[in-house]
């Protein structure tokens, strides 16, 4: 999951169906799979970016216990709030959200895993900010990392293959 993270799919769509194909597989135990998740390094930024989306309602969820944002009042708990509310009976149950996707992960998170959660939350949330800031600094997102495109100018002509850079004594031994 960590490692998928890192191949730039913009909209996360294999990510989140990689991670529900395993959480949520008919064999699996779900929680043991988040905390192992929870104690890698780079983790609760996977998670993050399975979320990433579904930011707001993810935030909702964690000021509310509903997935409803207009019951949001926007403003952000702070991690002992948060911490605080982890523990609250859930307004939503789980067989309400049981959908294996990202509702029911949010569920699991928030209510068996709360420090994974607020972990991820706060992932979130600096990704959200670190995004606001450079969209109001008017600087536009890295095109050239994320438009999909390969770089293959030094692949084909001598340049990237080993076989081509060694001299032709040095492959005559």
């Amino acid at each position: 999951m960590v490692i998928e993270k890192q191949y730039k799919d913009l909209t996360r769509s294999h990510l989140r169906g990689m991670v529900n194909s395993v959480i949520f597989r008919e064999d699996a135990d779900p929680l043991e799979f988040l905390n192992a998740i929870g104690d890698l390094d780079g983790g609760s930024e996977a998670l993050a970016d399975y979320f990433s989306e579904k930011w707001s309602r993810v935030e909702a969820f964690a000021r509310t216990g509903t997935f409803d944002a207009m019951e949001d009042t926007g403003e952000l708990l702070s991690k002992a709030a948060l911490l605080a509310s982890a523990y609250v009976k859930p307004r939503v149950e789980q067989d309400e959200i049981a959908d294996h996707d990202w509702m029911e992960l949010a569920w699991l998170l928030r209510h068996e895993c709360p420090d994974l959660f607020i972990e991820m939350l706060s992932v979130l949330r600096a990704k959200a900010r670190a995004h606001d800031l450079s969209v109001d600094m008017g600087e536009e997102e890295d095109t050239e990392e994320d438009d999909g495109k390969v770089e293959t100018g030094d692949t084909d002509r001598g340049k990237a293959t080993p076989a081509a850079r060694e001299s032709d004594e040095e492959l005559a031994i």
